[in-house]
C-alpha cells in the first residue's frame, strides 16, 4: 500500500513544522535571525495550504514550515507528500496525539495512488509516524479507504460481480467471517427476483453476497451496498458522457466493504452482516424492459418506468432480506441518483434516515470526522409520484423533480419502520484532486458511519 508513511522514524528525518493560522504571526518573531531573513527574502506566504523550505548553512533542506488552518484539520497536510522533495520527514509540533494522528492520516490519504495499471515514477516524500499516534488506528483507516478507492478505480473489465465477490471473500477470510453467494438463476430459486432481473442480460452473472461476522450474542448491524459493476442504463441507454464513469456504480458496495473492514479490524462488539447486490446492468435480448412489471422479494409488484433506475431495484430485495432479521441498525450505501448530486454537489452525500437519534449521531460524527453528509427528508407527500396504474409501485417518478427523495421513498417501502435505518446516496468519486483526496474513487460517509458505530458500541 502506497501511503507515504514510515512505521519507524529513521535518524535524520527532516522536521516538518505545521503552523496553525492563529499562531502564524507569533511564530516568525520567535525564529532566529537567519530563518527570519530567509523567509522574508523569499516572500513566504503564511496562508493555509502554503509551505516554506528552510535551507541549512550548507545548502541542504533543514526544515519545512507548513502553514495550516488548524491542527484539527484532517486535510491540512494532505497535498504535501506529492509536493515536497523526496525524503523522510517527521512532525515537529506541540499538538495533541489526536491532532498528530489526524494530520498524519490526511498526509497518507493524499499519498494514495492507483497503480494497478500504471506505476508512479516519482519518489514521494514519506512521513514518520509520531510515537504519540495510534499506529494501528491509522493503519486501519488507511487500509479500509484504500480498499474502497482501489475497488472503485478498477475498470469494469476487471471488476464485475465475480471480482467483487472475490474481494469480499478475501476480506472475509482475513477476519474469519463467513460468506455465501447466490449466483445467476439460483437468485430466482432463493427469491431475489429483482437482482436477477437487473443482471440477467449480462454474461457476468448477477449475485447476492452475504458476509457474516461476530458473536451472535452481540447487537446485529447490517450493511447493504449497491454493486452495479457497470451501468449502461439498460434499454434506457445512458448517453456516452453519462456512461464514462459508470465503473463507479458499485461504489456503495465498495463503501460497505470498507466499513466492514473497519468494524472487523477494530473488533467492535457487534454481529455484522453485509449484503451486496452485484450486477452488470447490460443490454441484450433478455434485458428487462420499460413497462415490465416485476415482483419483488417482498411480494409487491413494481412497474419499470426506467431501466436506468436499476440500483433501487436490486437494493429493495437486499433491504427486504435485511429487515427480516430486525437488525439494531441498518445502513445502506448507494451511488443512487444524479438528483442528489444536483442538490448537494459531488462532495456531499445525501442521507435519509427514519430515526432521529441515529440521524443526529451520524451528523455529529460526520462533522467530527470531516466526512460531510447532509440530511434530506422522507417527504411523504411525494410518495404519489411513484404510483402505478398497474402495479403496487413504480421504480421511478415521471416527474423531473425530487429524484433523490422519491428514490429514498421507494427504498423505504422495503424497510420495516421499526428498524433504525440510514440510506446514503453518494458520488463515491472525486472529480478533482484536493488535499488528501486524489481524483478518482472515494470512500464517502464511511468514516462518519464508523465513528458513530465505534462511539455507540465501544465507547470510543
Amino acid at each position: 500500500m502506497n501511503d507515504g508513511l514510515l512505521l519507524e522514524p529513521p535518524s535524520g528525518c527532516i522536521p516538518l513544522i505545521p503552523v496553525p493560522e492563529n499562531q502564524a504571526e507569533h511564530w516568525l518573531p520567535e525564529q532566529d535571525s537567519r530563518v527570519r531573513a530567509w523567509l522574508t527574502a523569499t516572500g513566504f506566504n503564511m496562508k493555509p495550504g502554503h509551505f516554506s523550505l528552510i535551507p541549512s548553512t550548507d545548502g541542504r533542506l533543514q526544515a519545512v514550515v507548513a502553514w495550516i488552518k488548524s491542527a484539527d484539520d484532517l486535510w491540512a497536510l494532505g497535498n504535501l507528500s506529492d509536493m515536497l522533495p523526496a525524503g523522510d520527514y517527521a512532525l515537529h509540533a506541540a499538538f495533541t496525539a489526536k491532532q498528530l494522528e489526524r494530520l498524519t492520516l490526511g498526509w497518507a490519504l493524499g499519498a494514495y495512488r492507483f497503480t494497478r495499471y500504471k506505476e508512479t515514477k516519482r519518489a514521494g516524500a514519506r512521513l514518520a509516524l509520531n510515537p504519540a499516534c495510534d499506529a494501528q488506528r491509522i493503519s486501519r483507516q488507511l487500509a479500509a479507504i484504500t480498499l474502497v478507492r482501489d475497488l472503485i478505480n478498477t475498470p469494469a473489465e476487471d471488476m464485475m460481480p465475480a471480482q467483487l465477490a472475490e474481494a469480499a471473500a478475501t476480506l472475509a477470510q482475513r477476519f474469519g467471517a463467513s460468506i455465501e453467494q447466490i449466483v445467476g438463476d439460483d437468485l430466482l430459486v432463493s427469491n431475489y427476483p429483482l437482482i436477477h432481473a437487473v443482471g440477467r442480460a449480462s454474461v457476468h452473472a448477477p449475485r447476492l453476497l452475504d458476509l457474516r461476522w461476530g458473536d451472535p450474542q452481540h447487537p446485529k448491524i447490517t450493511l447493504i451496498g449497491k454493486g452495479v459493476c457497470f451501468d449502461s442504463g439498460g434499454l434506457d441507454l445512458k448517453p456516452a458522457s453519462a456512461m464514462r464513469l459508470m465503473k463507479k456504480d458499485m461504489g456503495g458496495a465498495a463503501t460497505a466493504l470498507g466499513l466492514a473492514h473497519l468494524i472487523m479490524d477494530s473488533g467492535l462488539p457487534v454481529r455484522l452482516r453485509v449484503l451486496l447486490a452485484a450486477v452488470d446492468n447490460a443490454v441484450s435480448g433478455n434485458a428487462f424492459r420499460p413497462g415490465d412489471v416485476l415482483r419483488s422479494r417482498r411480494g409487491s409488484t413494481i412497474e419499470v418506468h426506467n431501466t436506468d433506475a436499476e440500483g433501487r431495484l436490486i437494493l429493495c430485495d437486499a433491504l427486504t432480506e435485511a429487515s427480516s432479521e430486525q437488525p439494531e441498525v441498518l445502513l445502506d450505501f448507494a451511488t443512487l441518483t444524479g438528483a442528489a448530486r444536483v442538490a448537494l454537489g459531488t462532495e456531499i452525500p445525501a442521507m435519509f434516515c427514519n430515526d432521529e437519534a441515529l440521524a443526529c449521531g451520524l451528523l455529529a460524527a460526520a462533522a467530527q470526522e470531516q466526512d460531510p453528509i447532509w440530511r434530506l427528508p422522507f417527504h411523504q407527500a411525494y410518495r404519489d409520484l411513484l404510483d402505478s396504474k398497474i402495479a403496487d409501485i413504480a421504480n421511478a417518478s415521471e416527474s423531473s423533480y425530487a429524484g433523490a427523495i422519491t428514490a429514498a421513498l421507494f427504498l423505504k417501502e422495503f424497510v420495516d419502520d421499526s428498524i433504525p435505518w440510514a440510506h446514503f446516496d453518494l458520488m463515491a468519486w472525486n472529480l478533482k484532486t484536493q488535499p488528501g483526496r486524489p481524483e478518482g474513487g472515494e470512500a464517502m460517509a464511511m468514516r462518519a458511519a464508523f465513528a458513530w458505530l465505534e462511539q455507540r458500541y465501544s465507547g470510543g
